[in-house]
């Protein structure tokens, strides 16, 4: 396992993070915990979650993930071994049941901060994330912008006010963002420079294959403002793992049991990975290991986000840190992408 430095900390974190929102509903606690320690085993010391998993969101399940990564903090005594991030939500219908008020302000970082590291079993957090931004704009599969009716007012100042805070506290180190474009990241990094506030260190955005439209104008955000990527789907939720095109049955897969995720299963999808899987096979890889080795290899990624319900799985997707793509293999890569580009946003 190789280990990337978390942008502007001195802190080192493992390439690949082990994503945990299946924890709480695709898997139970006794499976989360054996997750959490082959992963350890493996070399994974970055943790990531949120308050709002297990995944999908619902008001039965909201906080299990994290109460699952604290009971297992609790009975190991691992906190020291593992960079542990977690995000708050922001304001999005159906998720009243979080808190009354899902707008990020003094009281609501606050809380969520502390009921985040009660669950957790935890003091402190090493990153702290906005899952989404608070206003109205393009992410979560959305290509466009669209201006709509808005009730937000402009606070990226108050919030990293209120970060800076918590910081002061010990109740976190580091900030980060989620589904964030290029605008808000910038503006996040403006505020923080004028005022000598802190600095967003990470934006967690989807990437893979099927969607690369972080190329277009958030890697260079990256690149000259010292940010690193955090690439969560980079599987496309299974599709790039090519099960989808064996015509098998998957009743446990996760487009199975949830079919609202339906971003990744375009016909221009499905296209583009016949085509990505010809090219794995061309070179002896699984479709697995080229999809994220590919991601791995940009310049901009920080930690690539894995999930798995299985243990034979999480260790397939760790496994191909040890594959390197040529230069032939991506510009072939790239072709397919000229071809479909970006099917699934």
């Amino acid at each position: 396992m190789n280990y990337n430095f978390l942008p502007q900390t001195e802190t080192r974190v493992s390439e690949i993070a082990l994503g945990t929102m299946t924890f709480g509903q695709q898997n139970n606690e006794a499976e989360g915990h054996e997750q959490l320690e082959l992963a350890l085993d493996l070399g994974i010391n970055f943790i990531d979650t949120a308050e709002m998993y297990s995944v999908p969101a619902q008001k039965e399940t909201a906080g299990s993930t994290e109460k699952i990564i604290g009971s297992w903090l609790k009975k190991s005594g691992k906190r020291d071994q593992i960079i542990l991030a977690t995000k708050i939500a922001g304001p999005n219908r159906g998720l009243e049941y979080l808190r009354e008020d899902l707008s990020y302000n003094a009281k609501t970082l606050k809380d969520s901060v502390e009921k985040s590291l009660q669950r957790l079993q935890t003091d402190y957090l090493d990153l702290y994330q906005l899952h989404w931004p608070e206003r109205k704009t393009n992410y979560f599969g959305q290509r466009g912008f669209a201006i709509e009716n808005d009730v937000w007012e402009d606070n990226f100042h108050s919030i990293l006010k209120v970060l800076q805070e918590l910081i002061a506290e010990g109740k976190i180190k580091y900030i980060g963002l989620s589904n964030e474009t290029p605008w808000g990241a910038m503006r996040f990094l403006e505020e923080s420079k004028k005022h000598n506030l802190p600095r967003i260190s990470t934006i967690q955005n989807p990437y893979s294959l099927l969607n690369r439209t972080f190329e277009s104008a958030l890697s260079e955000v990256c690149h000259f403002e010292n940010v690193g990527l955090l690439a969560y789907s980079p599987l496309a939720f299974g599709v790039l793992s090519g099960k989808f095109l064996t015509g098998e049955d998957l009743p446990n897969a996760r487009l199975t049991l949830f079919p609202k995720f339906s971003r990744y299963n375009s016909g221009n999808a499905t296209k583009a990975t016949i085509l990505y899987n010809q090219i794995a096979r061309d070179n002896g890889l699984t479709l697995t290991q080229m999809a994220l080795a590919f991601i791995r290899q940009q310049f901009f990624v920080t930690s690539t986000i894995i999930g798995a319900t299985t243990l034979q799985q999480l260790r397939e997707n760790i496994e191909t840190t040890q594959i390197t793509l040529t230069p032939t293999i991506i510009e072939t890569i790239n072709q397919v992408q000229e071809l479909h580009p970006n099917p699934a946003p």
